[in-house]
C-alpha cells in the first residue's frame, strides 16, 4: 500500500465519520459534537493536503489533471468551511462539505492515479490566474451552500418549528455571512477574469471560448444577485436559484470540457 492510498484512506475516513457524526446529531437535544467533528475534519484535511502534495508536485511539472483540480477545490472548501465553523454555526454545511470530500478521497483511494497533465512551474503568471480562479470557485460554492442554509432556516421559521431551530444559527446572521462570502467570491472571480484577459493569449480561441463565455455569464449573474439584494431586497429562494444557476455555469466552465476529455474520452 503506497503513501497516497494511506493518505486517501485516512482522509476519507476522517471526513466521512465527521460528516456522519454531525448529521446524526443535527437535531439532537444537545446538538452535534462540534469538537469531535472538527477534530476528525482537521485530521482529514491534513491527510488530504499530504495526498494532494504527492499527486500534484511529485513530478518536475505541476500535475493539473482534472482529478487533482477537483481534489484541490474540495480541500479549499473543506478548509474554509472548517475555519468558519470555529466562529459560526455551520452545522448544515459541514456534513455536505465533509461528505463530498470524503467520497472523493474514497474514489481516489480505490482508483489508479490519473494521467499527468503538466503545468510548468515557470509559468507563474498562469499559475496565479488559475489559483485565483480556483479560490473564487471554492468561495462561491460555499456561498451557494449558504443560500440553501438560509432557505432551510427560513422554511423552519415559517413552520414555527422552534425545537429544530435551537441548534441552527439566526437567519439574519447567516444571511449577512452569505452576502459577505458571495461578495468576496465574486471579487476573486472578477480578478481571475481580469488576469485571464491579461495573461492568457488564447482566452477566446475556438477551444476556450465557451469556457470564457460561461465564466463571464456566471460573473454577471453573481453581480446581478448582489445588486438585487442591496437595491431591491432580494433574498431567500430567488437568491438560492440565482446562485445555483451561476455556480452551475461556473462549474461547466471550469470542469465541463475537461471531464469529457479526461474521463469520458480517455
Amino acid at each position: 500500500m503506497g503513501l497516497t492510498t494511506i493518505y486517501a484512506s485516512i482522509g476519507s475516513l476522517g471526513y466521512l465519520i465527521g460528516a456522519i457524526s454531525l448529521f446524526s446529531r443535527l437535531f439532537h437535544p444537545k446538538g452535534p459534537n462540534i469538537l469531535l467533528s472538527l477534530s476528525l475534519g482537521s485530521i482529514a484535511i491534513v491527510m488530504h493536503t499530504l495526498l494532494l502534495s504527492e499527486q500534484m508536485f511529485a513530478q518536475p511539472a505541476v500535475n493539473f489533471n482534472l482529478a487533482n483540480v477537483i481534489s484541490l477545490v474540495a480541500l479549499l472548501i473543506s478548509l474554509i468551511t472548517t475555519g468558519l465553523a470555529l466562529k459560526y454555526k455551520v452545522n448544515l454545511l459541514l456534513p455536505v462539505v465533509y461528505g463530498f470530500s470524503g467520497i472523493w478521497l474514497t474514489i481516489e483511494a480505490l482508483t489508479h492515479p490519473s494521467a499527468l497533465i503538466p503545468l510548468a512551474a515557470d509559468k507563474m503568471l498562469i499559475i496565479t490566474h488559475i489559483t485565483i480562479a480556483l479560490i473564487s470557485y471554492a468561495i462561491l460554492v460555499i456561498a451557494t451552500l449558504y443560500s440553501y442554509q438560509v432557505n432551510y432556516i427560513n422554511s423552519k421559521l415559517k413552520t414555527k418549528n422552534i425545537s429544530d431551530m435551537k441548534y441552527l444559527p439566526p437567519l439574519m446572521q447567516v444571511e449577512r455571512q452569505l452576502f459577505f462570502i458571495l461578495s468576496l467570491g465574486t471579487l476573486c472571480l472578477l480578478i481571475s477574469e481580469i488576469t485571464g484577459f491579461i495573461f492568457l493569449e488564447n482566452m477566446f480561441s475556438k477551444e476556450n471560448a465557451h469556457k470564457s463565455v460561461l465564466s463571464i455569464v456566471a460573473l454577471i449573474v453573481y453581480l446581478i444577485t448582489i445588486r438585487g439584494h442591496w437595491s431591491r431586497g432580494w433574498r431567500g429562494q430567488k437568491v438560492m436559484v440565482l446562485l445555483s444557476v451561476a455556480t452551475l455555469l461556473l462549474t461547466l466552465s471550469y470542469f465541463g470540457s475537461r471531464f469529457v476529455k479526461e474521463f469520458l474520452l480517455s
